[in-house]
C-alpha cells in the first residue's frame, strides 16, 4: 500500500460517481486521486449526494488495501 501523508486529515474534492441503488460512490480529490466511498459515510446521514458535488472528506485505510473516503460532506 502506498504510504499517504494525508491520512485523517479533511481533503476536498468532487463527487464523480454515485449509485444510490448500491449506495457507492467515488470522490476526485484535488490532487486527482480517486477515493471510494458507501453511502453510510456520508456525514448528515442522507445517504444520498449529487454526482459533481464539492466535497470535504478524510481519508482512511480501508477494506482490500486501498484509500477510502469518510465523513463525507458537502461545501
Amino acid at each position: 500500500m502506498t504510504v499517504y501523508d494525508g491520512v485523517g486529515q479533511k481533503s476536498r474534492g468532487r463527487v464523480t460517481l454515485f449509485d444510490a441503488a448500491t449506495g457507492l460512490g467515488e470522490i476526485t480529490g484535488a490532487d486527482g486521486t480517486t477515493y471510494r466511498f458507501h453511502s453510510t459515510v456520508i456525514a448528515d446521514d442522507t445517504r444520498t449526494i449529487a454526482v459533481g458535488a464539492e466535497v470535504e472528506f478524510v481519508v482512511v485505510a480501508g477494506h482490500l488495501g486501498r484509500w477510502e473516503a469518510t465523513a463525507v460532506s458537502s461545501t
